[in-house]
């Protein structure tokens, strides 16, 4: 009897303590982001510059708040444009910019070649950062089409602070820094007004003209050759 007694001791012991256990865990998460921070929260993204080479412009911005928050955005890339990880590195040491890739990004591939890919952008101090971003070149058209539209959607956004301890249901793991060093408990924010995707427009070939382009290649290769042969045998030693 003593050792069902224990046992039944032991169980609500481990019962008592789980609830309180999460149940500060909840309390720290929501005195971290509470409602009214929640609903003071707003991001923006936006593209300038013209032409294959881009910026795209993040801003994420929320009220006063007495501890330090940390904001990821998840961006997810499509195939027809890419990010140089050289690039990066060097405004990350320049400008401290911090992105980093899933996966490794081929830089020469055409977007027919291509895969899409995720950039984690961590935004620290400002809130806003400045990514560079790259088209690709199009298979060519054998119609009219001289242009194609590549559409980004905007990123999901996700907080963290060093002071909460999420829930385990509400917590999604990601890398804490650019480093890649460790994992953090990051929230999602998902009831965030839609800012809506951003597009650019990248010129395509017109296959209709490869016969023309081959031609005129091959003979401009070769009176390049013949103007250079006719140069060495005039002016040269022999």
């Amino acid at each position: 009897m003593s050792a069902d007694r224990t046992c039944i001791i032991f169980y609500l012991l481990s019962t008592v303590s789980y609830f309180i256990h999460n149940g500060n865990s909840q309390e720290a998460a929501d005195h971290c982001f509470s409602s009214e921070f929640l609903e003071s929260l707003s991001m923006s993204m936006k593209i300038t510059k013209a032409g294959f080479h881009r910026d795209l412009l993040y801003s994420v911005e929320w009220g006063e708040v007495d501890h330090d928050v940390k904001a990821l955005l998840v961006q997810k890339l499509p195939s027809g444009v890419y990010m140089d990880e050289y690039q990066l590195e060097t405004l990350k040491h320049d400008t401290g910019l911090e992105v980093l890739l899933d996966s490794k990004v081929d830089l020469e591939a055409p977007e027919y070649l291509s895969s899409g890919f995720t950039a984690l952008v961590f935004l620290s101090g400002k809130h806003e950062a400045t990514v560079p971003v790259h088209g690709r070149y199009h298979r060519p058209s054998n119609s009219s089409q001289k242009w194609v539209t590549v559409e980004i959607e905007p990123p999901r956004l996700f907080l963290r602070s060093d002071q909460c301890v999420l829930p385990h249901h509400e917590a999604t793991e990601a890398p804490c820094t650019v480093r890649n060093h460790s994992i953090c408990s990051w929230l999602e924010i998902l009831r965030l007004e839609d800012t809506g995707a951003v597009s650019l427009e990248i010129p395509v070939g017109d296959s209709s003209m490869i016969l023309s382009v081959c031609v005129g290649t091959v003979l401009t290769a070769a009176l390049s050759c013949v103007f250079l042969l006719r140069s060495i045998w005039r002016h040269g030693t022999f």
